[in-house]
């Protein structure tokens, strides 16, 4: 046999009939991690992706859709690497999945995890040829505190102000996915778990800057997407996961967004996980990834 550089189409197959073979197609999918990408650095402070690429036989080089991950951490600092396990799930789907890391509110207050995570979206549209992604089709979700901040995403445009690090580069996505999100905080048992609801050392508190919600109620409604979100509001059509178990993040605020949403004239979908508390594997069940799935190919359309 001639020793050259071989294509793959080139390469003569080898069979031998003594032993069992196994069939396969070449579009299986596997997942190339990316670990600790620098997107950013926001006045000192570095800050990461978590990139997980797919690929298949058939599809070394591609063009994949990509979701853009808030993950949840009460907005203080986050485990940014525990979430790869299970985005790589969605990965293996077809869509690169970038875990983003924000500053927390240790280091700076809100909107910081929105400027951060909006410029995350820039960086990969910016490197979309490098990263394999189709920057057409991009998707912003997350988790509890990172749900809040998706959801604040969707709405809060803001490529021509200087929060915009990647000039001339747009943040806006298809559609957002907001898995069990802290969106409100206009009612008393919106985290019933939280002993210190509301108050300057609570983590809606350290977010707001060490600000006693309870006494402050424009600041309260700011950090409560239902009340930001008006008919002429531009929003891209938003999926809704929350468990019914759930004892961090009540249920309510998903309803209280969905119902604003709708009321609003706006695309929304709320699922209910039956059973399952805040987080966990229950959200990353195929259903669930599936119905995740079918929800941003219809965005994409």
């Amino acid at each position: 046999m001639e020793v050259k550089k071989w294509t793959y189409e080139e390469f003569p197959e080898y069979q031998d009939e003594r032993f069992r073979s196994i069939d396969t197609d070449g579009n299986d999918i596997g997942v190339v991690y990316l670990n600790d990408v620098e997107y950013v650095n926001m006045d000192g402070v570095p800050l990461h992706l978590q990139i997980m690429m797919p690929y298949c036989r058939n599809q070394m080089k591609g063009s994949y859709p990509c979701m853009v991950y808030v993950q949840g951490s009460g907005w203080k600092k986050q485990h940014i690497h525990a979430g790869v396990p299970l985005l790589s799930k969605m990965a293996a789907r077809g869509y690169v999945c970038a875990i983003v890391e924000y500053r927390h509110s240790g280091i700076a207050a809100f909107p910081a995890p929105i400027i951060d995570s909006l410029n995350a979206v820039r960086f990969l549209r910016s490197h979309a040829e490098e990263y394999n992604i189709d920057p057409n089709r991009m998707i912003l979700a997350g988790s509890s505190s990172g749900g809040h901040t998706a959801v604040y995403g969707g709405f809060r445009h803001n490529d021509d102000t200087e929060e915009n690090k990647f000039p001339g580069v747009s943040a806006e996505v298809s559609g957002i996915i907001n898995y069990y999100g802290s969106c409100s905080f206009m009612f008393d048992y919106s985290n019933p778990s939280t002993i210190n609801h509301l108050k300057a050392d609570s983590p809606e508190g350290l977010e707001a800057g060490g600000i006693d919600l309870s006494e402050n109620e424009e600041m309260k409604r700011a950090m409560s997407a239902e009340c930001n979100i008006f008919d002429d509001t531009k929003i891209a059509p938003m999926l809704i996961f929350h468990g019914t178990k759930d004892r961090t993040v009540h249920p309510e605020c998903s309803v209280r967004l969905y119902d604003q949403m709708v009321k609003t004239g706006h695309e929304c979908e709320l699922v209910l996980v039956k059973g399952a508390d805040h987080g966990g594997p229950d959200f990353w069940c195929e259903e669930v990834l599936a119905t995740a799935d079918a929800f941003m190919q219809k965005c994409f359309r």
